[in-house]
């Protein structure tokens, strides 16, 4: 039998009721206004998604589930703080599956829950921001997360949640990266090549040139262990 930490550990960069009970439901942005624009939003997680990249590209396994952790609660302050925006709620949703990554073993699945619940209440406020990341970042959770009586992993829903990002993003580095990954997965290693080249040659985002480094090197990797 598989090792309990081999069926929850997720390895996400990327999850659900710890999330929705730390917070009330957010309020429609249909009914509220959002108190700052999209160059403030921007902004605002402009810091979370830099020491996020550092995090992840830069330090040892070791040292990462102590910092995603302290950074999880920063996006989760500025969440509260703009109850309107998505924005952050998707970054607390993707800095939460990296740290279930990171930590792996049954607290995977804990975290991986909390980050479903946030990425879900930022879809329901908008799932286009970020290049549609929210649907992007659960698609991978669907994928990788241990399937029924363990965990909620769908790979239906996972294919789902990577259309409806491609739709979004249809040359976009991330959403090309884990749908090819999941292909991959899945057996179907013709449309994950064909998706990790388009992940490939995305064009850089800006300020995130650590992130599309780290991210080609994943690329790379993945194309080169397809190709063998």
């Amino acid at each position: 039998m598989m090792p309990k930490r081999a069926l929850v550990g997720v390895a996400l960069l990327m999850v659900g009721t710890l999330g929705a009970v730390a917070r009330a439901a957010p309020p429609d942005a249909t009914a509220l206004q959002a108190p700052a624009g999209q160059e403030s939003a921007a902004a605002l997680i402009a810091p979370i998604q830099a020491r996020w990249a550092v995090v992840q590209y830069t330090l040892p396994k070791t040292q990462q589930a102590s910092q995603f952790a302290a950074l999880a609660q920063k996006a989760a302050d500025l969440a509260n703080a703009h109850p309107a925006l998505a924005e952050p709620l998707v970054w607390e949703g993707i800095v939460l599956a990296s740290d279930a990554g990171a930590t792996g073993g049954l607290s995977a699945l804990f975290l991986a829950k909390r980050a479903r619940a946030c990425l879900d209440a930022a879809v329901r406020i908008d799932g286009v921001v970020l290049d549609g990341s929210a649907y992007t970042t659960l698609g991978s959770l669907y994928a990788q997360v241990p399937g029924w009586p363990i965990g909620f992993g769908d790979k239906a829903k996972a294919e789902t949640y990577f259309k409806k990002a491609l739709a979004i993003n249809p040359l976009g580095i991330d959403d090309n990266y884990f749908y090819a990954s999941y292909l991959a997965a899945v057996g179907r290693k013709s449309d994950a090549l064909r998706h990790l080249d388009i992940a490939l040659h995305a064009a850089p985002r800006p300020g995130r040139a650590l992130a599309d480094k780290g991210r080609r090197q994943q690329i790379l990797a993945l194309i080169a262990r397809l190709s063998h």
